[in-house]
């Protein structure tokens, strides 16, 4: 249709884009999933990869790749979403403070760009292209192929959580973990609203009687904030991890009586989203709007961060899980079009949050949005820093406030 066209072209993968962004208005919409492409193949030796198709959902790059013994390095807590979306976004867990996100773990992509070509391209073949593209949301490209970054996948995992009433002490624990060479493989921060969200937000895949033993916490109406680690093991390591286990817990400041263990094959914790999903569905519960807030906010703002949103909007109850925690600044490549806060530290807050259809309540689609907005009118008001706006999705066309700074506050999708 020539330069001059304004057709948009959004890539959609398994629909999980926020505010609408895999959706084009009067253009059109890929359905990334109908991609057919070469067989998944897992390249093994000293170097291992994976060469996959960016429709292909990373559920199924884990059961492949754990046939060889293999594993990527880098997860999201949702496994069911496919390789371009996440690399289009960035691609964060708890494994993101040591090996950063997904898009710091690629090798080579394949993509089809606006002028319908299709290029491969790496770090030292058409590198500007590679780099724009990981986290790019669409705008220099679709991903077509990928090759993934493989390391030795364990069998067991150590699975811990861990209750605060104080949130500076939290941060500072968490902090402390990431720094250095933590014994941990995971790290997570998660927020409890009241006892109702502690019951709602403890994993279901987790100890369901250690849900209830923590519900009976005296925290006197106080929000409680729960770290969540992982240590990867082998049977045979059993004893030394356990002792590394408790020299790493002993430097921890957590409410003593709240020390929560669970011991889960590895491919079962990285699927423990999936086991929620599956009891939503059979209730009626999944298929419904979820107004998500995903924000990257600088170390030395988010103490006063916290204390307004959990001291003043939300107060009474949450939605869904609130998740918190800090990651390293070093292990993500700035040459990505991921735009980061300035400081070596920052935190990821995502409000993950469901609304009840048709509802009017604090528990309704517009309720919800209006503590969402609340939530950006404060860092605005309370000068946390300027607000970059960023597409929450593939879509085709940059806002025109994004920039390459690094502001105090991002706003983005990576989960």
């Amino acid at each position: 249709m020539g330069p001059g066209s304004h057709l948009t072209v959004a890539a959609r993968g398994h629909g999980h884009s926020l505010q609408g962004q895999a959706q084009a208005h009067r253009g059109v919409v890929v359905n990334m999933e109908s991609l057919q492409g070469p067989k998944m193949k897992v390249h093994t030796g000293n170097f291992p990869y994976v060469d996959v198709s960016g429709s292909e959902l990373w559920i199924n790059i884990l059961h492949e790749t754990l046939k060889h013994g293999l594993a990527p390095k880098s997860w999201t807590d949702y496994l069911h979403l496919t390789v371009g979306g996440t690399l289009s976004n960035a691609g964060i867990s708890g494994q993101a403070f040591r090996h950063g996100p997904q898009i710091s773990n690629v090798r080579q992509l394949e993509v089809v760009t606006g002028k319908g070509e299709v290029v491969n391209c790496s770090e030292k073949q058409n590198s500007d292209l590679f780099y724009s593209v990981l986290g790019g949301l669409g705008q220099f490209g679709i991903i077509t192929r990928a090759r993934i970054s493989l390391e030795p996948a364990p069998k067991m995992v150590k699975w811990i959580r861990v209750l605060y009433t104080d949130f500076a002490t939290f941060a500072k624990d968490q902090e402390m973990l990431i720094s250095g060479e933590s014994t941990f493989d995971y790290i997570e921060g998660f927020v409890i609203i009241n006892r109702t969200g502690l019951l709602n937000n403890w994993r279901s895949s987790f100890n369901s009687n250690d849900s209830a033993q923590a519900s009976h916490l005296k925290s006197d109406g106080r929000t409680l904030f729960c770290l969540e680690l992982a240590k990867y093991f082998n049977p045979e390591e059993m004893a030394i991890v356990n002792q590394e286990i408790m020299t790493s817990l002993s430097q921890l400041n957590h409410i003593p009586s709240t020390l929560f263990q669970s011991q889960v094959p590895y491919i079962e914790f990285l699927d423990r989203v999936h086991i929620s999903e599956i009891k939503l569905r059979s209730k009626g519960l999944w298929e419904v709007p979820h107004p998500w807030l995903n924000l990257l906010i600088p170390r030395s703002n988010i103490h006063i961060f916290a204390q307004q949103v959990f001291g003043n909007i939300l107060t009474n109850t949450s939605n869904g899980p609130i998740l918190i925690y800090p990651v390293n600044k070093s292990k993500w490549d700035n040459r990505t079009s991921v735009v980061l806060p300035e400081e070596d530290v920052f935190y990821l807050v995502a409000f993950l949050s469901s609304a009840a259809p048709s509802s009017t309540g604090s528990d309704g689609l517009e309720h919800i949005l209006s503590q969402n907005k609340r939530i950006l009118e404060l860092c605005e008001i309370d000068g946390l820093g300027e607000i970059h706006l960023r597409p929450l999705g593939n879509t085709c066309s940059w806002p025109k406030n994004i920039s390459k700074s690094s502001p105090s506050l991002i706003i983005t999708s990576m989960l």
